[in-house]
């Protein structure tokens, strides 16, 4: 599919990621066992044959930047297009960065960038998306309607804070854009929308002159009347990582058999990086019910409902429950742990007891020893 182009937006912060968004913007957090959020929006473009990605950088940006390396992974390391970051747009005055304000501004940002795009459509995404879209057929669809944007959208299943809603009339395009409602009504927006090339220079360059920088409201909101947007509805699984609280509802559905296979169908595989660790060992005394546990993890004690991340150690006489760890931790002999969420290299000596609640669970920064 020669005629498409992505671009993919990292944002510094999302809402309430606490302590998961201390040192790394949402698209980069941890996910699913052995992925990184941005995976999936990569992941998406390259299914629908996209070979030319932009990823659109904005503070914390240090381990998008060593996850995504040269985009070899998901065959974007090319001499011509392939993978480019896009250098971050951070304003700095008397009190330093200011927080960014939308899309329209990160692109205005990158303008010089939009000129050397080869192909005549554009998919922009967001890198905190948690899915996987038919992304091919929604861009036929684009072509056969002939709509000015497509807005893909969520069912009912899919909310998240600070959304942009749609309403849409009986053949699909959108008579109403909604955001910063106490009750959201339509179609939730999953912020992933097809545009021509043309047309988004137009509009960037219309915005950026007006001081406008927001795609949903001066963009979508002021042009539902004189451009013709057009909805693609999505009704299956669709996450946005922007909390902690989400975050971990969003991790625990995956053990979820027919989410998972939904999620990581073989016709459109999720590419991540390698971990380069040998198999999982489960010893004698070790049990492992209703898991996902990745590669390189050692386990002697017990773990139930629970996602491991490569190389992870659980000693003897552990009991994890309910539980996410991210990479290298270790939890010490006779530690128990429930609604934990650990980030990497995190150690757990022996004999403690860590106790989250499924509303609110207890998020362990990097590198710490407790």
């Amino acid at each position: 599919m020669k005629g498409l182009h992505g671009i993919i937006f990292s944002y510094e912060t999302r809402n309430d990621l606490r302590e998961l968004g201390e040192l790394r913007s949402a698209s980069s957090v941890p996910f699913g066992g052995r992925y990184r959020a941005v995976d999936f929006a990569l992941s998406n473009l390259v299914n629908a044959g996209v070979t030319d990605v932009g990823v659109v950088l904005h503070g914390r940006y240090q381990s998008m930047i060593d996850h995504l390396g040269t985009g070899k992974e998901w065959d974007l390391s090319r001499k011509r297009g392939g993978l480019k970051i896009l250098p971050p747009f951070n304003y700095r005055q008397n009190w330093g960065v200011l927080p960014f304000r939308g899309k329209i501004e990160a692109l205005a940002e990158v303008r010089t960038y939009l000129d050397t795009i080869r192909q005549d459509y554009v998919a922009l995404m967001d890198g905190d998306l948690v899915v996987n879209l038919p992304l091919q057929e929604i861009f036929t669809q684009h072509l056969q309607s002939g709509a000015d944007i497509t807005a893909v959208c969520g069912n009912d299943s899919f909310e998240t804070d600070n959304g942009t809603y749609f309403e849409m009339d009986h053949s699909g395009r959108i008579t109403d854009v909604l955001f910063n409602m106490n009750h959201p009504r339509g179609y939730r927006g999953l912020e992933v929308y097809i545009i021509s090339t043309q047309l988004l220079k137009d509009v960037v360059d219309e915005c950026s002159g007006r001081d406008m920088f927001s795609w949903r409201r001066d963009v979508l909101l002021a042009g539902k009347d004189r451009l013709n947007i057009s909805s693609y509805v999505w009704n299956g699984f669709a996450a946005q990582i922007r909390s902690v609280k989400e975050y971990y509802d969003r991790s625990m559905q995956l053990l979820d058999p027919e989410i998972r296979s939904e999620l990581f169908c073989p016709e459109r595989p999720i590419i991540a990086k390698g971990a380069d660790k040998s198999s999982a060992y489960v010893g004698p005394d070790g049990v492992c019910i209703n898991s996902l546990v990745a590669e390189g993890c050692r386990i002697e004690g017990a773990v139930e409902n629970s996602i491991l991340f490569p190389g992870v150690v659980v000693e003897k006489g552990c009991v994890i429950r309910n539980c996410v760890l991210f990479k290298e931790t270790a939890v010490r002999e006779n530690a128990q742990l429930s609604y934990v969420i650990t980030d990497k290299n995190v150690e757990i000596l022996r004999d403690r007891t860590l106790m989250g609640h499924a509303s609110y669970p207890l998020v362990i920064s990097k590198g710490s020893k407790i």
